[in-house]
């Protein structure tokens, strides 16, 4: 058996691609998993007991709440990872881990979620974090750097992977390399097909800027729609100030909670744009819909009027009009469902599993007994 660690830029949040890192994790027989921080809140319930080797950035003072200020140290800090034991070596991430250092012999597999948001789309990103002058004037200068950086951690990766079609494209126009696409996981038998709802829409969610929750919550308030909102994060504040009386902020749930709002829903609300965005194919194995942005992952991820309503502008009034569309749509519990399990762990496992059979690296991984249908 090789030699296998799988690095992960860090574990300072929950969302899609530590949930990929997870499952990765799952499929990948004693490997060693690193990260630059790993805040023990925020690691994903299915790696909780798992050793996560990290870097010296782990003391930093206030992580939590300052881990997005420490952006120009996270490239020493993954440099610093001590990888020189390993024959392959995989990155998960959107940032920094496809600059980890390797020996000369050792295969690296780059599963990469983005290129860097804030680096190669940095004015929509600023945008839409409502950055102030000072941020707007400062940032690029430290951000030209850190895009060096980037291109030339870009070629230390044997091999790209892509977690959608739009992803890699960008991978291609950032760095000029070319990728495979293998979609990210989700597991089907997490939640129970439901034929009927309570009325009520959902987000579920970080409660972040760039997801453009704003402009769902104001259609919901403009068709005193109720709307439950599941999800932490620093842009709550401002959120709960814009929602009516009919929106409804639960914070942060455990697993069990949140499948029986996903159970209880009419549809959910994903107004962002999202590189992959796993909750539509979730909730889809619940047997319900969602009303999203078109763009971005959401294109390969939902059909239209089979497993959604797809709108075409970030305005509270297109979600609106997609919202009542929604609801004058009959849905196929049994059909979402299906659609969802294209995408189970099980096909995840068995198309990582081919990959790196095909490199020459000869590794037996364990595949979920979920059966899925590869796409």
């Amino acid at each position: 058996m090789p030699k296998i660690a799988l690095v992960h830029d860090y574990f300072t949040q929950q969302g899609g691609a530590e949930s990929a890192c997870a499952e990765l994790y799952q499929c990948l027989p004693n490997a060693d998993l690193f990260a630059t921080v790993a805040l023990p809140e925020l690691v994903p319930p299915s790696l909780a007991g798992v050793h996560i080797h990290t870097s010296w950035m782990q003391n930093l003072p206030q992580m939590k709440k300052r881990h997005r200020l420490y952006f120009p140290a996270y490239p020493f800090g993954i440099s610093s990872l001590k990888l020189n034991n390993y024959d392959l070596v995989i990155s998960s991430t959107s940032s920094y881990a496809k600059g980890v250092r390797t020996k000369n012999t050792s295969t690296h597999l780059c599963y990469c979620h983005t290129p860097m948001r804030w680096v190669w789309r940095y004015k929509d990103y600023a945008h839409r974090e409502h950055f102030g002058l000072a941020q707007r004037t400062l940032l690029p200068i430290l951000l030209r750097g850190l895009k060096a950086w980037d291109q030339n951690a870009a070629l230390q990766p044997d091999q790209f992977v892509a977690n959608s079609e739009g992803v890699r494209e960008r991978i291609w126009e950032a760095y000029r390399r070319q990728a495979v696409v293998i979609y990210p996981p989700i597991d089907v038998s997490r939640f129970s097909l439901s034929t009927t709802h309570d009325g009520y829409f959902l987000i579920l969610s970080r409660l972040v800027a760039y997801k453009r929750l704003d402009i769902a919550i104001e259609a919901c308030n403009r068709l005193k729609r109720h709307l439950i909102v599941i999800g932490g994060g620093p842009d709550r504040a401002r959120l709960e100030s814009l929602a009516g009386p009919t929106v409804v902020f639960k914070g942060r749930l455990p697993d069990n909670e949140v499948n029986e709002y996903v159970a209880r829903c009419q549809a959910l609300l994903f107004p962002g744009e999202e590189d992959f965005g796993l909750t539509p194919l979730e909730v889809a194995s619940a047997g319900k819909p969602t009303v999203a942005f078109r763009g971005g992952g959401a294109l390969e991820t939902i059909v239209p009027y089979v497993t959604g309503v797809l709108f075409d502008t970030d305005t509270a009034a297109s979600v609106a009009n997609a919202i009542e569309d929604l609801e004058n749509t009959t849905w196929s519990p049994t059909a979402l469902r299906q659609h969802a399990s294209r995408f189970d762990r099980s096909v995840f496992h068995r198309r990582f599993r081919t990959l790196i059979s095909s490199m020459g690296i000869n590794i037996n991984l364990p595949v979920p007994t979920v059966a899925g249908t590869d796409i």
